[in-house]
């Protein structure tokens, strides 16, 4: 479903950041991404989706017989490449005045100059959908309230909700349950391997917990100074673990 082929991306002072990165993820795919903080984890995922601009390389994202060349379109298609991309932030990135219903609508929009009159935008069919991505995640019960008033598992389950209901095809999570305590970031994670299966998508999470990578992830990649370091299976090694973090480099440093 989508072909990333020597990604590149340098830093303003001069220096790579992401240097030649190739992967390929298959429908219904859920990769972690794995690396220490800086590498350009965030960085790859907002190249994906055009947010940042990558400075060389290919991208390709193939759906229903259909080719996009995300990297090769210019300014006036990005509304349409990012209608296929949807991307849940570690801050949630819900409008909180609005309630969790409202917020799920706004992912159709894409972009749009006011919220005023949201609600009248959309048709009932349009609402009946919004909602039964919420009962589908089990939030249906708090499709009325306001966003600020949600906790941080349900305000990520609203925004997973929100990017099923855009109709994207790739999924990008930075860091999805970075925020949320031990138990309610295992049962967010289910989720978005349910998503991801049941979508039919491909999802890419930027992740810092190991354990919950080998449990709900197929793949993972590694990235170690702006290089895919590893590409395989999630059930990864403590030697794995080492070489992605470098571990054995920073133990070293101490003894030094």
């Amino acid at each position: 479903m989508l072909t990333v082929s020597k990604l590149s991306k340098v830093l303003p002072d001069g220096k790579p950041l992401l240097k030649e990165v190739s992967f390929e993820v298959g429908e219904g795919e859920m990769v972690g991404i794995l690396g220490l903080s800086g590498v350009g984890k965030t960085v790859l995922l907002r190249c994906l989706n055009r947010l940042t601009e990558p400075d060389g390389g290919d991208v390709f994202l193939k759906y229903n017989g259909t080719v996009l060349d995300v990297a090769g379109w210019r300014d006036r298609e990005l509304r349409e490449i990012r209608r296929h991309f949807a991307m849940v932030f570690q801050s949630f990135n819900l409008v909180g005045r609005l309630t969790a219903l409202e917020n799920v609508l706004v992912g159709r929009l894409g972009c749009m100059s006011t919220l005023k009159g949201i609600v009248g935008r959309f048709s009932e069919e349009d609402k009946d959908a919004a909602l039964s991505y919420l009962e589908r995640l089990g939030v249906g019960h708090i499709a009325h309230r306001r966003a600020e008033t949600l906790s941080g598992g349900e305000q990520q389950r609203v925004a997973f909700a929100r990017a099923r209901f855009q109709g994207c095809h790739v999924l990008l999570a930075d860091e999805p349950v970075a925020n949320l305590d031990p138990r309610t970031a295992d049962e967010v994670m289910m989720q978005l391997a349910e998503i991801t299966e049941a979508g039919g998508i491909c999802t890419l999470a930027v992740m810092h917990q190991p354990d919950l990578v080998r449990k709900y992830c197929q793949r993972v990649l590694g990235i170690k100074d702006g290089v895919v370091v590893y590409d395989g299976k999630a059930d990864l090694s403590d030697e794995d673990l080492d070489y992605i973090y470098d571990r054995k480099a920073a133990d070293a440093s101490k003894v030094a």
